[in-house]
């Protein structure tokens, strides 16, 4: 039994909402990546980066993704084929969704309606996957469809159909976009939770100290009180930034700049 299964609580949302993850204990080293967004290149190297910086900790590791590994960035699909993978030796792998695959989700079930997924990014996670973003731009419903299954694998939609929505490791929670101060885990609203840029809590909250979080890009992480934000908006910037934070809490940043290697 994985450190995951042991002691993950399932934390109850709505009926047909997304799994939420409750884990009271702290690992011995803990990270979290943000956004992605089809930057398989940053991935694979902070990846590496992590798994070297981890050698020197003894005990259970845990990574946690923020969402939103599809869209804008050229190599989407590799990157959710990665993530897919048995995670590093020694590693259990958390998963978050982000409003990117809920987004494309929308559209894969149901490629005639424009709600706007093409123009976010979509268009670019399609040709990842190897339909000519043009051709599908100007297809009808039943083309799309045709192309759609033909190229994207139904395992990749499974997997992102059944993503959680947020996880609390010890005191610290993580989500893709934002958590609202004073509700439990299970009252958390999905919306917030998935879009929101606005309803972080500005201190910490008496069932967490820590939230983590992506979704709004900034060039460097952004710490406030009882937040931190580590998008670092990687398909505009070449940035990818993972937090550390070991049993203590003690936080480190890791990053990739294909632009400014070192």
């Amino acid at each position: 039994m994985s450190w995951l299964d042991r002691l993950a609580r399932p934390a109850r949302g709505p009926a047909n909402g997304r799994p939420r993850l409750n884990i009271p204990e702290m690992p011995a080293a803990l990270y979290a990546i943000g956004d992605v967004h089809g930057c398989f290149e940053q991935f694979q190297l902070l990846q590496q980066q992590i798994i070297a910086d981890a050698r020197r900790v003894e005990g259970p590791k845990v990574l946690v993704m923020l969402g939103d590994y599809v869209d804008r960035g050229p190599q989407s699909a590799p990157v959710i084929d990665a993530l897919m993978q048995p995670p590093p030796a020694g590693f259990t792998r958390i998963c978050l969704a982000g409003n990117h695959e809920i987004m494309m989700l929308a559209h894969l079930a149901n490629p005639g309606r424009d709600n706007g997924w093409l123009e976010l990014g979509g268009l670019a996670t399609l040709q990842s996957y190897g339909i000519d973003a043009s051709l599908y731009a100007d297809a009808g419903r039943r083309e799309r469809q045709a192309l759609l299954d033909a190229y994207v694998p139904r395992d990749h939609i499974d997997f992102l159909e059944h993503l959680p929505v947020l996880a609390q490791v010890g005191p610290v929670l993580f989500v893709h976009a934002a958590a609202q101060p004073g509700l439990t885990l299970a009252e958390q609203d999905e919306t917030v939770l998935l879009w929101d840029r606005q309803a972080l809590a500005p201190l910490p909250d008496d069932s967490w100290d820590l939230v983590v979080h992506g979704h709004t890009p900034s060039p460097q992480p952004v710490i406030a009180a009882g937040n931190i934000n580590i998008d670092t908006g990687c398909f505009a910037t070449g940035i990818l930034t993972a937090l550390r934070l070991d049993g203590n809490q003690k936080q480190d940043f890791l990053r990739v700049d294909v632009n400014n290697p070192s």
